[in-house]
């Protein structure tokens, strides 16, 4: 009963732009299971993957563990239920270009020797 209390008193969330999500843990959800899709594209021992894969499967977790949108919030401590909506939705913008970059494949020339020196 205090999950369905909490989603009915919260009108905002106080960050302009940023309107309240009725069902954040069905979109959160559907998000995080798109995200996946794409990374299992990604070849087993690319870093992106691996990383992504190990943060939205805690996220992942988090959400079918915490049914309380504030307890979810507090659990995870990244903001507010529709912040992580949005970091979800940029992270999935990212995972698909990612797999158009291909950045785990091998340079197409050897990078120059002074490129990460500084001054030069």
């Amino acid at each position: 009963m205090a999950s369905a209390a909490a989603g009915a008193l919260k009108r905002t969330t106080g960050l302009t732009g940023l309107a309240v999500v009725n069902n954040p843990h069905h979109r959160l959800t559907v998000l995080y299971e798109k995200i996946q899709r794409v990374l299992a594209k990604m070849p087993a021992d690319a870093s992106y993957r691996t990383s992504t894969e190990t943060i939205v499967s805690e996220r992942q977790a988090a959400v079918q563990a915490e049914k309380d949108p504030v307890a979810l919030e507090a659990r995870l401590g990244c903001g507010q239920c529709e912040e992580l909506i949005v970091q979800a939705e940029n992270e999935l913008v990212l995972a698909k270009k990612m797999l158009q970059w291909k950045p785990w494949e091998p340079l197409v020339q050897q990078a120059p020797g002074s490129q990460w020196k500084w001054p030069i």
